[in-house]
């Protein structure tokens, strides 16, 4: 059974930010700001990458997969392991996992991938009309 549907890439957008950066046009401060929620998100929610860290080249980039939806409740919003993805992709309705790529060292961070999981809501039915109709109107001939 496939899990991830409506599957996002950010490639395209990453290799066009970090050309901007080799190039100078765009500070390594402007890309190199992951928050300290975001750094202590990768130590205890990442998962490790075979990607290096494209800007300080120093240690391998950590994965951090965030859930957002309606029906999550107070979870909405933080980080996920990948086993607790997998537990909420079967028990619940549909949510959206962002994954963002952080190196621990220099604050780079970019969104790499997003993509829906959970059940599919079901269809909504059809409202069907109360049984009680609207008095219809008589003219009364005199």
């Amino acid at each position: 059974m496939r899990l991830q549907r409506q599957v996002v890439d950010y490639a395209l957008q990453r290799r066009s930010l970090l050309a901007e950066v080799y190039s100078g046009r765009t500070g390594v401060a402007e890309v190199c700001d992951a928050g300290p929620y975001l750094l202590r998100a990768a130590k205890f929610h990442g998962r490790g990458s075979d990607a290096t860290c494209p800007i300080c080249r120093k240690e391998q980039l950590t994965l951090v997969s965030w859930v957002f939806g309606d029906r999550l409740g107070p979870i909405s919003g933080s980080a996920r392991t990948s086993e607790e993805l997998v537990r909420l992709a079967t028990t619940q309705e549909e949510f959206s996992v962002h994954v963002v790529e952080v190196c621990r060292t220099c604050s780079w961070n970019h969104l790499v991938q997003s993509y829906v999981l959970g059940a599919a809501p079901a269809p909504k039915r059809a409202r069907r009309p109360s049984g009680a109709r609207a008095p219809s109107r008589r003219i009364a001939s005199e």
